[in-house]
């Protein structure tokens, strides 16, 4: 039985298998407000009590049903020219990353360099989203793409375990953003959501949205491997949406489960009825263990056949991969020359 706030958002997130209508939408029982779309949700968040029963309303997560769906849009193939344009698509949507304690200002330059032109022997090759570091490397980086549409990223909130005092974390993400990060990827404190603790997580997701300011989008890491659950997964969605992220993104890479099909169809899920609920459009960003060429495509037709073109951007979705980056050139170079490239196409990052 859903508590009285779940009953009043059922309509909103029961997962139906197309994205509302524009009707749908406007005859939402919940006007949304001009000044403030969150503002539905404000007696939701307004005690632990109303947010924790909100959240343990959703409906539940069926898990058979949900992986076979994703499994079953992972089998769909795109022919050559679609394929082209999936590709220049992904390498368009890849946060290219180096996040290692070895890294240095060299290596951060020649990232930035590789973002901008991925491809320096074919300048149609399009750049990167964005690049994402340290905040101690934000302004090397913002240097290394001065001039391009390149973003900086940065990892804060004492990425990647997150084990940090609320006032580190916030002077983590007011270090990257005075350093020039135009984007802000935070990981929330996976103990004390799985704790039951909802509403530090909420506090925290706001307190570090208002530290970014108007000059930097907020990404919010779930670890979804350390979530154990799909029924947490969308929880932790609802909540990070609730909270103002303006993407949810699956993992810190660090893990041994990070982005799969699944969970990341479970989050497209989300991202569309949180907008047919409020209006406000929230991204998706999958990220460790993405690859391959095949297996971005697979990502990309999740995202159309479940949110829709709307997010088939790379302001809406983003690969975080490293790796993925140097299969997605070299498919792309053989759909041009007919041959495989070899081993020295590709720099190594």
């Amino acid at each position: 039985m859903y508590s009285r706030y779940a009953r009043r958002y059922a309509r909103l997130v029961t997962m139906p298998t197309s994205a509302p209508t524009p009707a749908a939408t406007a005859a939402s029982p919940e006007p949304k407000s001009e000044a403030n779309p969150l503002a539905a949700f404000a007696d939701v968040t307004a005690s632990h009590s109303t947010l924790r029963r909100f959240l343990h309303g959703l409906p539940g997560v069926d898990p058979v049903g949900l992986e076979a769906r994703a499994a079953s849009l992972g089998t769909r193939s795109i022919k050559t020219t679609a394929k082209a344009y999936a590709i220049d698509l992904a390498i368009s949507m890849v946060d290219l990353t180096t996040l290692e304690g070895a890294d240095t200002p060299g290596k951060v330059r020649a990232l930035g360099a590789k973002a901008v032109h991925p491809d320096p022997t074919d300048r149609t090759t399009p750049a990167t989203a964005a690049v994402c570091v340290y905040p101690d490397m934000v302004a090397t980086a913002k240097e290394a793409v001065a001039g391009s549409t390149v973003k900086v990223a940065s990892v804060a909130t004492a990425f990647p375990a997150g084990r940090a005092p609320l006032a580190v974390k916030l002077a983590d993400v007011r270090e990257a953003v005075a350093a020039g990060a135009d984007e802000i990827d935070m990981v929330i404190d996976r103990g004390a959501f799985l704790a039951g603790d909802y509403m530090k997580v909420h506090d925290e997701i706001t307190a570090v949205k208002d530290a970014c300011g108007t000059s930097a989008r907020l990404k919010v890491i779930f670890e979804t491997g350390e979530l154990s659950t799909y029924d947490n997964i969308r929880r932790a969605s609802w909540l990070g949406m609730m909270a103002g992220a303006d993407f949810i993104k699956t993992s810190t890479g660090k893990v041994a489960v990070n982005a799969t099909p699944a969970n990341t169809l479970l989050m497209l899920e989300a991202v569309r009825d949180f907008r047919a609920a409020t209006g406000v459009q929230v991204g998706v960003k999958p990220a460790g263990g993405i690859r391959t060429t095949k297996d971005a495509v697979k990502f990309l037709v999740l995202v159309n056949e479940t949110a829709g073109e709307d997010w088939l951007d790379n302001h809406w979705f983003r690969f975080g991969a490293s790796s993925l980056l140097n299969d997605l050139l070299m498919q792309r170079q053989k759909l041009a020359t007919g041959r495989y490239s070899g081993p020295d196409y590709v720099t190594v990052d």
